[in-house]
């Protein structure tokens, strides 16, 4: 009886901790809502946003992140001049919030340390650091 318990807790284990896994993948719309929900505080504190101007600038960052994804299949030099011409773009948007020139580089700046430490995590959990 004591094994059947014992299987039956670790295959409930398994199946939660895949399932939560998986999750992770679902839907890019509450992806999004989870990582604005987490991310908005630390924007806000870090640059100084209004509430309504950190909502703008997260829709605005969906919006350039999705015109990025379909860049996998370029070159690297395409891959840069395109994210180049959406930077500039993004800039733009951000300006007609409106925000500061001082703001904008604290937006991107926080959303760069954001990738950075996202490219640290996947290197770490892939076992891809530097051994």
């Amino acid at each position: 009886m004591k094994k059947l318990f014992v299987l039956l807790s670790f295959f409930t284990v398994l199946f939660i901790s895949r399932a939560d896994a998986q999750g992770q993948g679902g839907d890019p719309a509450a992806r999004q809502a989870k990582m604005k929900e987490t991310l908005k505080p630390q924007l806000i504190e870090k640059t100084k946003l209004t509430d309504a101007q950190a909502e703008k600038v997260f829709e605005i960052y969906f919006k350039s992140r999705s015109e990025m994804r379909g860049f996998r299949d370029l070159s690297e030099d395409e891959r840069k001049k395109k994210r180049e011409e959406i930077q500039i773009v993004t800039d733009k948007a951000y300006k007609e919030i409106p925000l500061t020139d001082e703001q904008v580089k604290a937006v991107d700046d926080f959303f760069e340390a954001q990738r950075q430490e996202m490219m640290k995590q996947r290197g770490n959990g892939n076992g891809g650091g530097n051994n």
